[in-house]
């Protein structure tokens, strides 16, 4: 592992000892890679993963050709918001897991909200 993911991996663990997710306020994590975003929503209290998503989903796949880039972070929020609230959810605790609040993290949490997730 090189110095930048294991600064990355310093923060998640500093971030993720303040913020608990539980049923009426799951926490949502996102991870990220060169061509992929994904993301979960999870209640911490049961140890469960209520859903997940990715940009590597065939439905995804259909709506963005490239999913590496800011525009599909867009829709990706886009999507994942929705998905979110048919299964109830529109509150969360967003957890960057390290990762700095700019680019595709800012773009999909830009559009969660526009989503209309309340976090």
């Amino acid at each position: 592992m090189n110095k930048k993911e294991l600064s990355r991996l310093k923060r998640h663990r500093r971030i993720r000892l303040k913020m608990q997710g539980s049923k009426d306020k799951p926490r949502l994590v996102i991870k990220r890679s060169l061509n992929n975003l994904s993301a979960q929503v999870i209640d911490d209290t049961d140890n469960k993963i209520l859903f997940s998503f990715s940009t590597a989903n065939k439905e995804f796949k259909q709506k963005a050709a490239n999913a590496g880039n800011i525009k599909a972070a867009g829709i990706f929020g886009e999507v994942f918001s929705k998905m979110a609230k048919e299964k109830g959810i529109t509150k969360i605790i967003f957890d960057r897991a390290g990762y700095l609040y700019h680019g595709r993290v800012k773009e999909f949490a830009e559009h969660l909200r526009k989503g209309g997730l309340e976090f």
